[in-house]
């Protein structure tokens, strides 16, 4: 019983010298926390942005077996390519603080 109390009270006070060591870290999650909904919010945006500016070509009557297959599979080229390359990175970037916001909680 006495050698249990004595780990215990070893764990405790190696974490409180922990704590202080790592008071600054503390603080700088909080203040990430704090922001996070904000950059979620702005991420959100231009990802519906990037999404709503993309071409769709083809329409619903692909979706219903109608003969639309020239407009299924095209080069993406130009500005279309880096709008198709901006709603990658806003995605995983939006993915990665969505992660982000589950861990702090």
């Amino acid at each position: 019983m006495f050698a249990r109390s004595i780990k215990i009270f070893l764990l405790l006070s190696n974490s409180a010298c922990v704590a202080k060591k790592h008071r600054y870290d503390i603080f700088q999650l909080m203040a990430i926390a704090g922001v996070l909904p904000y950059i979620q919010v702005v991420l959100s945006v231009l990802l519906v942005a990037c999404i709503l500016l993309q071409q769709t070509g083809a329409g619903l009557g692909g979706a219903f077996g109608g003969d639309n297959f020239s407009a299924g599979y095209h080069t993406r080229r130009g500005a279309e390519k880096y709008l198709f390359y901006a709603t990658m990175v806003l995605a995983v970037l939006f993915g990665a603080t969505s992660f982000l916001a589950l861990l702090l909680q």
